[in-house]
């Protein structure tokens, strides 16, 4: 899988110019703004109850990050962004790939008056932002899969994809994030909210 590079995200990608090959036959809808839900049991410890941010999915693959993983494996100074990281303000692991690369998303107001999730350049002076994030979040690394590689594990049931809301990225409560989105969805989607993490013991 192939990423465009661009200053948007230090030493990562960004955003809006994630770049994978065009291919035929991509089988399912994308999932881009919505959220992946880990379903139990995962076996993958990488992805074992998360939820992933979808920031592109298309024939050529999909990339997201992992929204409820904690990080202090990495010492970043970002003192000039530090009154707009949204608590806990921590270092988030957004997945295994590039671990050293970092992507910011702020929640930002457009002029229509939506609240959006939009990528933030990390390079440029956050006084210059316009608009301003009034909330932001700081990845290391990232989830990426290969052509129709996510598009196979949806079909196995791997993970269930629902809406997201803003404030899912921005959540203050990481761990308990996987829980809350499956207990908001309708059905018997969120009995799995119960769920022990060795469903042999249930």
């Amino acid at each position: 899988m192939e990423i465009q590079r661009s200053v948007s995200a230090r030493g990562g990608a960004t955003l809006r110019t994630w770049g994978m090959a065009q291919a035929s036959g991509f089988p399912l809808p994308s999932t881009k703004g919505r959220l992946l839900v880990a379903a139990p049991p995962l076996g993958d410890p990488n992805f074992d109850r998360t939820v992933v941010f979808m920031l592109e999915h298309n024939e050529g693959g999909a990339i997201g990050v992992v929204l409820n993983r904690r990080s202090d494996d990495l010492d970043v100074e970002l003192d000039t962004w530090a009154e707009l990281v949204a608590p806990p303000r921590e270092l988030f692991t957004g997945g295994p790939v590039e671990p050293n690369a970092l992507i910011a998303l702020g929640k930002v107001r457009l002029p229509s008056g939506e609240v959006s999730v939009e990528p933030v350049d990390l390079e440029l002076d956050p006084a210059f932002l316009d608009p301003r994030p009034t909330a932001m979040r700081i990845f290391h690394g990232y989830s990426g899969w290969n052509a129709q590689q996510l598009d196979g594990e949806l079909e196995l049931g791997a993970w269930i994809v629902v809406p997201s809301k803003v404030d899912d990225v921005f959540t203050d409560s990481p761990e308990e994030l996987w829980s809350a989105v499956l207990k908001r969805q309708p059905g018997r989607v969120s009995w799995l909210a119960s769920a022990p993490s060795d469903l042999s013991t249930n």
